[in-house]
């Protein structure tokens, strides 16, 4: 009944379970934009990264001791509830027809484990989310979507990833962070999910941080002096150099298969390949943990290096030179300022608004008479502060043409920004020759 209804509410004779399994995920996003940021569009791990982490720099560079604890769910796109889903997605309001559609969707499913072939019984599925299907990542959003109701510290979620921060140098500040840790416990527990207290971890941020143990139930949560958030690797002192390292020795990897698997140095084949493997693993959420440290810079640079040396016909030329015969940027103008300043033109005018008004401050017209977008400069003390992403880009954006800064879309300033970067490129290398 409901695939009918559905079927002429698009005019459509026929209609695929793909294609209908996206048109029901197009209903579901929209709604949930208007019920929580988590699905929202533009919404990312750089995003998510840099908003949390601006808070958490920014209280270390006043002097303040921060401890960030990352909770890990125990399978968690496996272990929602899919009676407690539907509840909650009918609390929201989500139109009748698409919530039976879903309870459909993942209601009538059985499974059964082989070993050595013997099988167990069958047993019904009453919960989980695919987690690789198209919805999953959405309905899972919304199931949590209240986890952070009634907390008191920063709450930073990402699907099933979720980190609580707030300053420790304080009794009450560690009681605080307690008191939080302890509730969404309690959710956990209430919505039939648990946390992996193995594997939820504490980083100490800051000078003179007291080290406060915290408790996840009736386990110590252990302090560690590394963590990978998202993907990225951070310190308890806020450098980033073991992540630079980790994405050159993957990089150099794909790289090192590259140069035995695939016969052809073709311009073609190479820089293809180059652009759609390597540059991914460069340039993933780059922005955040750009290298500022000339050996980091160095490592990244020696990738595209090596890889453009491999191209027939580019064993001898310089390394500036093959740039520019390949129309290519080096990584610090490429992944590193270029992406910047695209990224910090979706925060200020594109898709990341909301994020921008908290990362940055306009400086008012009346202020600015070559641009009318420029940026505060901001205030920091430590080094780990100032190469922070809203405080580094500050002055790079500032120097933009008014033309490039006040492009309609982002493709318009992604050719602006390319040219005057060009400039740039040309005018380094002519001070070098002289």
């Amino acid at each position: 009944m409901l695939l009918l209804v559905l079927c002429f509410d698009y005019e459509s004779e026929f209609i695929s379970p793909e294609q209908l399994e996206q048109l029901i995920l197009d209903v579901l996003s929209k709604h949930v934009e208007e019920i929580t940021s988590l699905g929202a569009k533009g919404k990312s791990c750089l995003t998510n990264l840099i908003a949390f982490y601006d808070r958490m720099t920014g209280w270390v560079d006043e002097g303040r001791a921060v401890d960030a604890v990352y909770l890990d769910f125990s399978k968690g796109f496996d272990t929602v509830s899919h009676n407690f889903l539907v509840g909650k997605l009918r609390k929201h309001g989500l139109d009748e027809r698409a919530v039976r559609w879903i309870e459909n969707w993942l209601s009538g499913r059985a499974q059964r484990v082989v070993i050595s072939g013997a099988e167990s019984s069958w047993r019904p599925v009453t919960s989980g989310v695919p987690e690789r299907s198209v919805q999953g990542p959405v309905l899972f959003n919304v199931f949590i979507n209240n986890l952070d109701w009634g907390t008191e510290c920063t709450l930073s979620k990402f699907a099933d990833h979720s980190k609580l921060g707030e300053g420790a140098d304080t009794p009450e500040g560690c009681a605080a962070i307690q008191r939080d840790v302890d509730r969404l416990g309690s959710w956990v527990a209430r919505n039939l999910m648990k946390f992996n207290s193995c594997k939820c971890r504490v980083l100490h941020l800051g000078r003179n941080n007291p080290t406060h143990q915290y408790r996840l139930g009736t386990d110590l949560l252990e302090g560690s002096s590394v963590e990978r958030d998202l993907g990225v690797l951070l310190d308890n002192k806020l450098t980033l150099s073991q992540q630079c390292a980790l994405v050159a020795k993957k990089a150099n990897g794909l790289l090192a298969c590259i140069k035995k698997s695939v016969a052809s140095r073709s311009r073609e084949v190479i820089l293809s390949l180059y652009s759609g493997l390597l540059r991914s693993q460069l340039e993933y959420c780059v922005q955040f943990w750009a290298p500022h440290f000339k050996k980091d810079k160095e490592l990244q640079e020696r990738v595209q290096q090596r890889a453009t040396k491999r191209i027939e016909g580019m064993e001898h030329p310089s390394y500036e030179e093959r740039l520019r015969d390949l129309g290519l940027f080096s990584l610090e103008k490429s992944g590193g300022l270029r992406g910047d300043l695209i990224y910090a033109y979706k925060c200020i005018k594109g898709g990341c608004q909301e994020d921008g008004v908290r990362l940055f401050s306009v400086v008012p017209s009346e202020r600015a008479r070559d641009n009318e977008h420029k940026l505060g400069h901001r205030k920091f003390h430590l080094n780990m502060r100032k190469t922070f992403f809203p405080l580094m880009v500050t002055e790079p954006w500032n120097r933009l043409p008014r033309e490039g800064v006040e492009s309609p879309s982002l493709e318009i300033f992604k050719t602006c920004l390319d040219t005057f970067l060009s400039s740039l490129l040309w005018v380094n290398l002519l001070c070098q020759g002289g």
